[in-house]
């Protein structure tokens, strides 16, 4: 689920930045340009840990920027089938509940749901049994990942609660 990985990555720089603080503008650069973003291949860059080297600037023609491959370690999030993790729902609705864990979307289907749950319309959606416990927005559950759809720049699971030690976690009172 979580990996430290080396990535490289090329930047560019104007010019104005190119003196005694450039090491410092690169790696800042790189952050900003890196954190929060997923691939499809490494998953949610989660941080920028390390840099490991800034290469050779090249300098580019008519513009006077410099371009830098630079080196550097970073952890990753990259959800696989079968992981068990933690998630806060966003959104119910009859066909199941959308959940977040970190950076990753979720959906729970209700086929996917233990059947001691109803879908409950009364007052907000929400999902309740007859003991009185409700999936409703701002719920934690724990879930396994049952597929995952990886994009370019998105991934998105599909995850289950009918399996042993999952299900509700807690429900947000306020």
């Amino acid at each position: 689920m979580f990996y430290q990985i080396d990535l490289t990555k090329e930047l560019e720089i104007p010019p104005r930045f190119l003196g005694p603080k450039l090491r410092e503008e690169i790696y800042e650069r790189l952050r900003q340009e890196v954190e929060g973003y997923c691939t499809g291949k490494t998953g949610f860059v989660l941080a920028v840990t390390d840099l490991y080297s800034i290469g050779q600037g090249m300098i580019r023609e008519g513009i006077g920027n410099a371009r830098f491959n630079v080196e550097y370690q970073c952890i990753a999030f990259m959800p696989h089938k079968g992981e068990v993790l933690d998630a806060t729902v966003n959104s119910i609705n009859k066909m199941g509940f959308f959940a977040t864990a970190g950076p990753l979307q979720l959906f729970v289907s209700n086929h996917l749901i233990p059947e001691e749950f109803e879908f409950d319309t009364s007052n907000e959606p929400a999902y309740v049994t007859a003991e009185g416990e409700r999936i409703v927005p701002g719920s934690e559950v724990r879930v396994r990942i049952v597929g995952t759809r990886v994009d370019a720049n998105e991934i998105f699971a599909v995850g289950t609660m009918n399996e042993d030690f999952l299900g509700l976690l807690s429900t947000m009172t306020g």
